[in-house]
């Protein structure tokens, strides 16, 4: 509390009766506080009462948890304790009851022994007294009325029934036939015990039991099959102490099994096929894998069976039977656009197509392949397969020709046959489909199209005006003119052809390109060649598997079925498929499955045949560091995955035996953050061809200094990495030749040595250059000049005819009539 305030003056004595001074400020005596301070205090001093408050509370809540707590672990040990006793009472209960039915089991097996006893006695007297066997028993019916057909029992006979069956015996008179019936006495009858509960059958036994001792009735079927399991272990136990018998299997051996798999194949313990390897000098471990020959002389040993089998059996059946003839139907055909490089290719297509697909390509060129179907006038459907041009699209152009039916050989007028040109035509042999030429450009003023059909003749091309039989229809693509023509040469040859296909079998055909969406997913262009592809198939394309989700055509349609000939684009495999690998339609998800992982794994197989081909990381970089071998490394992104095999031909063919180009990582989809990790690692460039990188993969690469490069032409492509491997490569030191001076007379300068007097004979000398001393022709010293002096002045140069004053840096040994050669070294980047 403050303290009071003094007194006021005499004027002021009103004031003072008021009432109580107020409080003043700590701190601050004799000024009085504010409303405001006086209000923050009283807000502190009640947020303190507060928070007191609430930590009474929550101390009072932990105490009435710490006692609850503690009451419920009281009454579960109490639980516990209680469910012991009751557990140990009925643990007695169970032990007095077995006891109980002991005895009563032993002294009903006692009463049967003893009842059969006398029924055997019982028997071997009437038989004597009779002079003839005793008369079978009839089968004894059960109190169902049941008479089982398998088991012969006797009923136990009490000594009053015995007396009553001797008094009803047949008595012998005297005098009369042995054996011959007399008059039978008059039965007692005897009076019988009422049937009660379990004492109606508590007489009958069968015959069995009654030899060996033992009641089946009265045997648990717990006991039963514990004395069955106990037999089987025993004869199992003799059956391996004699070793004559033994259970031979067929053991399936693959190519590659683990340890562990082979033994569980064999019922063996793993650690006796172990021991097994081991005596065969073998040392491995169950996690191990050994070859099928190893494994064979193991199955051998434990005397087995061996089947050998091949992994690649899983592919044995998946292409189907051969058609019959009968089950055949026309198709339409298949034609690939092949050509050089702007000999109007795509735009011939557009025609046909009456589209525009040009506009959508980077430099008016085709990047990758397309597909598609048209209809012409005639009502018939082809399909056509378009192709780049570039060079660097051999392979993609080498798949186009292997799944077609003919080829449509476009050569321009104006230019005429290119390296291309030859190239697709030697393709088209390789497959072996007919070709069609069609001249196009032929609107242009001047062209001579006879002049192309001449260079055809170069490379056994005869059209047919030339008297062969390769049709030639010339064209132009720009203004239509005879496109009909075209059409009509490809209906004929299809005719001739004659081709058909089985719509009706399972889907078979080929990826002709493939990309990884990013709204989509993987997505594979496919050409259906035989049978009909359905929504909802399970398809295998290559290495990759899937269900088809959904059929696009080349019009962006969505379709339930794909009939032969037809290109579409499916969805739902589950990797983006290598283009050029055949896709089959197979019966479930097993055999699909089954069959891509083999095949991932014969390619996982390859790449690690090849790096181990190159040597292991820690050698080539070994090699780097000594300079024997230098590399640019790449890690290429594309959109489709005909443009990435295209830039990787490329980039294959660049560099020199000093420096390498090496494409670490290749594939389709856009940039992402494992791209940019893999580059920083292996410090390489990262080559986008028509993708983007993520927000993500961006920030990452800014951060780490990863120079991510954007292309959307492939010739921009080679030209960059090209100056990458120039500027890796290391700079040639060249010598380059300044002159000659002979020396004159040879002074002795202090601090300096001796200087020689020298006249420029040739060329010109500078300071700071090499140098060779030659003496007689010899040379017999090279360094460095460090001094040039013009009469007492130091120079740079000194030109031809002049005379000047020369030293050698820890050198001294000139003589007169010494030629000196002076000469720099300059770099210069190799090539």
């Amino acid at each position: 509390a403050a303290a009071p305030t003094a007194a006021a003056p005499s004027g002021t004595g009103q004031a003072r009766a008021a009432g109580p001074a107020p409080a003043t400020r700590s701190g601050a005596p004799g000024r009085p506080l504010t409303q405001a301070e006086i209000a923050l205090r009283q807000r502190v001093l009640e947020e303190n009462r507060r928070v007191e408050a609430q930590r009474q509370r929550e101390e009072r809540e932990r105490q009435a948890l710490m006692v609850r707590s503690a009451a419920e672990e009281a009454a579960r040990k109490a639980e516990e304790d209680r469910r012991a006793a009751e557990e140990a009472a009925r643990r007695a209960e169970e032990d007095a009851r077995n006891a109980e039915e002991a005895a009563k089991r032993g002294k009903v097996e006692d009463e049967a022994r003893k009842s059969a006893e006398t029924v055997a006695v019982a028997t071997a007297a009437a038989a004597k007294q009779g002079g003839r066997p005793a008369p079978a028993a009839a089968p004894a019916r059960k109190p169902d009325g049941e008479t089982p057909a398998a088991r012969l029992t006797l009923k136990a006979r009490s000594p009053s029934d015995e007396e009553d069956d001797s008094r009803r015996a047949p008595v012998r008179r005297p005098g009369g036939p042995p054996g011959a019936p007399g008059r039978r006495p008059m039965p007692v009858p005897v009076k019988k015990a009422a049937p009660t509960g379990d004492r109606r059958r508590e007489g009958r036994i069968d015959v069995q039991a009654a030899i060996e001792g033992e009641d089946e009735r009265s045997r648990s079927i717990a006991s039963l099959r514990r004395a069955r399991d106990r037999e089987r272990r025993q004869q199992e136990l003799q059956r391996l102490r004699s070793g004559n018998e033994r259970v031979v299997r067929d053991v399936v051996v693959p190519e590659a099994i683990t340890v562990q798999e082979l033994a569980n194949r064999m019922a063996a313990r793993g650690g006796e096929v172990v021991k097994s390897l081991f005596r065969m000098g073998v040392m491995a471990t169950l996690t191990q894998s050994i070859d099928a020959d190893t494994a064979e002389l193991v199955v051998q040993e434990f005397g087995h069976r061996v089947k050998r089998v091949s992994e690649s059996d899983v592919e044995i059946g998946l292409e189907g039977a051969l058609d019959e003839d009968t089950d055949l139907a026309p198709r339409p055909p298949v034609v690939t656009i092949m050509g050089h490089v702007d000999h109007g290719k795509t735009s011939l297509l557009d025609a046909l197509r009456k589209t525009d697909v040009v506009a959508h390509e980077a430099g008016g060129i085709t990047q990758h392949i397309g597909a598609y179907q048209i209809a012409i006038p005639s009502g018939d459907k082809v399909t056509f397969i378009d192709t780049p041009g570039h060079e660097a699209f051999t392979a993609m152009r080498a798949r186009g020709a292997s799944v077609t039916d003919m080829v449509v050989l476009v050569v321009a007028a104006d230019d005429g046959v290119m390296p291309q040109t030859v190239e697709a035509i030697r393709h088209s042999r390789a497959a072996g489909v007919p070709l069609i030429v069609a001249v196009n450009k032929i609107d242009k003023p001047g062209v001579k199209p006879e002049r192309v059909k001449q260079e055809l003749l170069q490379h056994e091309i005869v059209v047919e005006s030339l008297g062969g039989e390769t049709q030639e229809i010339e064209v132009s693509a720009t203004q239509r003119i005879n496109l009909d023509k075209l059409l009509e040469a490809i209906t004929l040859q299809a005719e001739v052809l004659d081709l058909k296909a089985n719509p009706e079998r399972a889907a078979e055909g080929t990826v002709i390109e493939s990309k990884l969406d990013r709204g989509r997913g993987p997505v594979a262009t496919v050409l259906v060649q035989k049978g009909t592809l359905r929504q909802g198939d399970i398809v295998v394309a290559g290495a990759e598997w899937g269900r088809v989700r959904a059929m696009l055509d080349d019009k962006g349609r969505q379709l339930k079925e794909a009939p032969p000939s037809l290109p579409v684009e499916i969805l739902g495999l589950s990797g983006v498929p290598s283009a050029g690998e055949n896709f089959i339609a197979v019966e479930n998800e097993a055999r699909a499955r089954e069959v891509s992982e083999f095949r991932q794994r014969k390619l996982r197989e390859k790449a690690n045949a090849a790096a181990g081909a190159r040597g292991s990381l820690t050698d080539m970089l070994a090699r780097i560091q000594a300079g024997e071998q230098k590399e640019v490394a790449v890690v290429v992104k594309a959109d489709v995955q005909g443009s990435a095999e295209a830039i990787g031909v490329t980039l294959a063919k660049l560099g020199n035996e000093e420096v390498k180009v090496r494409m670490l990582h290749s594939a389709v989809g856009q940039i992402t953050e494992s791209d940019i990790q893999l580059a920083k690692a292996s410090d390489a460039v990262i080559v986008a061809f028509n993708v983007r990188a993520t927000t993500q993969a961006r920030d990452l690469a800014q951060k780490e200094g990863v120079e991510i490069r954007y292309y959307s032409i492939i010739y921009e492509v080679a030209d960059d990495i090209e100056k990458l491997v120039k500027g890796k490569l290391a700079p040639v030191q060249r010598e380059k030749f300044l002159g000659y001076a002979q020396i004159l007379q040879v002074f002795e300068v202090k601090k300096i040595g001796k200087v020689a007097g020298c006249r420029i004979t040739e060329g010109q000398v500078k300071r700071g250059a090499g140098v060779r001393l030659l003496r007689d022709g010899v040379v017999i010293h090279q360094g460095e000049l460090s001094t040039l002096r013009r009469f007492k002045d130091d120079v740079r140069e000194v030109g031809n005819g002049l005379e000047c004053g020369m030293s050698f840096a820890n050198y001294d040994d000139i003589r007169v009539s010494d030629q000196i050669e002076c000469y720099e070294v300059e770099t210069v980047a190799a090539s």
